[in-house]
């Protein structure tokens, strides 16, 4: 059955219904597609009592109806990771690959290394990162704040054919972010590990603001990004640090990356999953880090100062 031109029998589980995946499930269900929210019992208590409340900016404020469990228990067409590395591998016991079937696994993750561990687990040609761009929060079980103007993703997947990515693509703009299918996935993954390694290690090295990171701690941002720039071209992404340099100058003075937050709220930080990754691939490559492995260094045994 379709609906002004939609198939209306494409599904879509998210896992992780917080900032991103909530807002992603609500705009997805208002676009008149099946969501199955993943959570524990009383969040997704609350999503089948109530909804997803969305208050944007760009799409409005509204409730979404979805369904929710605790668990995958049926095939879908896609399903999208929206949870933080550290709590990913409790979270993919929600989503077990015979109750998957034939469906996208499409992570929402930072970090470039996710990827080959989820094929692994469901299958080379069923895995389809991607890459999203907005500032969405959750403040409480079922309550989206997007405040960001923007919500842009990139869709990839090298082992993916092209016409299930275009699918999902479709099923995603009709939603309201706006998306892209990219052809090179490890250009994908690095061109945001480039901005966002750098971004996160300093902001919470230092306990600070972008803003301050880039007036007080200048020099090693520049150092940083050119490191990380170094690796980026050496595992196949993008390599250009000016530009870098210039989108976090142009970054409000008071953003925090999400490390920050959680570093603030007291919660684990991905740390490896950046930091750690972005040492990984160093060492593959042969390219000396040395402010990258300082920062990670510090961070592990004190945290922010």
């Amino acid at each position: 059955m379709t609906k002004n031109g939609r198939d209306e029998r494409f599904t879509v589980a998210v896992l992780g219904p917080g900032g991103v995946g909530g807002l992603l499930a609500a705009l997805v269900a208002r676009a008149g597609y099946r969501v199955i929210c993943l959570a524990g019992d009383d969040t997704a208590g609350v999503l089948r009592a109530d909804g997803i409340r969305v208050r944007s900016g760009r799409f409005g404020e509204f409730t979404a109806r979805v369904e929710a469990d605790t668990e995958l228990r049926e095939p879908v067409d896609a399903c999208l990771v929206a949870v933080k590395h550290t709590t990913l591998d409790a979270a993919l016991a929600r989503v077990p690959a015979r109750a998957l079937g034939d469906g996208l696994l499409v992570p929402f993750l930072n970090g470039v290394e996710h990827p080959a561990a989820l094929r692994a687990r469901y299958g080379p040609d069923r895995v389809a990162p991607a890459v999203i761009r907005v500032e969405s929060t959750r403040t409480a079980p079922g309550v989206i704040e997007h405040g960001s103007p923007f919500a842009e993703i990139d869709l990839t997947g090298d082992t993916v054919a092209r016409e299930r990515l275009d699918a999902l693509a479709g099923v995603l703009t009709a939603a309201g972010p706006d998306v892209r299918v990219q052809a090179d996935e490890a250009a994908v993954l690095w061109a945001k590990m480039s901005f966002l390694a750098p971004f996160a290690l300093l902001t919470t090295r230092y306990g600070m603001p972008l803003g301050d990171v880039r007036t007080l701690h200048r020099t090693e941002l520049t150092a940083l990004v050119a490191e990380t720039a170094a690796v980026s071209r050496a595992s196949g992404g993008p390599a250009d640090p000016a530009t870098a340099l210039a989108r976090y100058d142009a970054f409000p003075p008071g953003s925090k990356s999400s490390m920050l937050r959680d570093a603030e709220a007291g919660r684990p930080l991905e740390l490896d999953a950046i930091g750690g990754a972005l040492l990984r691939a160093a060492a593959r490559h042969g390219v000396p880090v040395p402010v990258a492995e300082r920062l990670v260094r510090e961070l592990e045994g004190a945290g922010p100062r």
